[in-house]
């Protein structure tokens, strides 16, 4: 009876739905990566032996090439998602339209570049310009960040103006309060993912001078909202 509840237990078939999902899997692989890269830096800086470092390094290291595996071919989603934004003939804002534009052709590149280095990263074939193949996914993956910061900025912008013309004490201006506050909340944490993901491409091409644990809390906070998010589509 016990075995029986556990198995049918709704948290358990909302759990096999979230792995279910590519991206599911994903974030929490990431997470983990991140993780790693910030532990590993957090055992170098209080002089552990490096024997205890190796497995978070191990770790890093597998597990970003096991992302990398996967997102093989996903670079054709966002080529679709661009074409999508670009197109969309709903009274959309202009602004955000081509910002999803960019965004979307930012994370193409990055995940093109990215499954070409994949036979360089695996050992089927060194590449000669392995590295600059690297800084070039990393621009193009910055550049779709800067698109998505910059439309989370604007939309805010948009909805603290929106907010200003609605009468909260009207049915209608309360219903349309909590929306937008709905819309805000979304926007924030969006904009929080964003700026974390910034910290590994602009380290990555020496825009600034971050180290391991920086850009490794960075990148689990947003793992974490992608597993947040994640979690919650798969309710």
């Amino acid at each position: 009876m016990v075995a029986d509840a556990l198995v049918y237990h709704p948290a358990v078939a909302h759990y096999l739905r979230f792995v279910a999902t590519t991206v599911g899997r994903d974030k929490v692989l990431r997470t983990i990566q991140y993780f790693s890269r910030f532990y590993a830096w957090y055992l170098y800086r209080t002089n552990r032996p490096q024997s205890a470092i190796d497995p978070f390094n191990a770790l890093k290291k597998q597990f970003g090439t096991t992302r990398k595996i996967l997102r093989i071919g996903k670079f054709i989603e966002h080529l679709k998602a661009a074409a999508i934004a670009i197109d969309n003939k709903s009274p959309v804002d202009p602004v955000l339209r081509y910002l999803a534009t960019g965004r979307q052709l930012g994370y193409a590149g990055y995940l093109t570049l990215d499954t070409i280095g994949v036979v360089d990263v695996i050992g089927v074939k060194k590449l000669a310009n392995a590295k600059q193949l690297g800084d070039n996914a990393y621009r193009f993956w910055m550049s779709g960040l800067i698109c998505s910061a910059i439309a989370g900025i604007y939309s805010l912008y948009r909805l603290q103006e929106k907010e200003k013309s609605i009468d909260r004490k009207e049915g209608d201006g309360a219903v349309e309060a909590k929306k937008i506050e709905k819309e805000r909340s979304a926007a924030r944490i969006q904009l929080i993912s964003d700026i974390c993901d910034l910290f590994a491409p602009v380290s990555a091409l020496g825009y600034a001078n971050l180290d391991d644990g920086i850009v490794g809390i960075a990148g689990t906070i947003s793992s974490l909202i992608g597993v947040w998010s994640q979690w919650r589509k798969t309710a």
